[in-house]
């Protein structure tokens, strides 16, 4: 079997673990909005804005450069 396929199965099981042990619902409360939502999903939308954050930091770091090196 193909390496990668194998790595993928093998995450996918890790991911479904993970999701089947992280059902439980919890609140979260920010300024005046409050919703109610899995653990699991909370942790992947975290994750989700983490990564989008640090891309668009990385990005605006980058172009920052980029200007810099330009004008110089």
């Amino acid at each position: 079997m193909n390496i990668k396929l194998t790595l993928i199965f093998v995450l996918s099981g890790i991911v479904l673990i993970f999701v089947i042990q992280n059902v439980a619902a919890v609140e979260v409360t920010f300024l005046l909005w409050s919703i109610s939502l899995s653990r699991a999903l909370l942790i992947f939308f975290a994750l989700a804005i983490g990564i989008l954050i640090g891309w668009f930091l990385h990005s605006y770091v980058e172009y920052r450069r980029a200007k810099d090196a330009f004008t110089d």
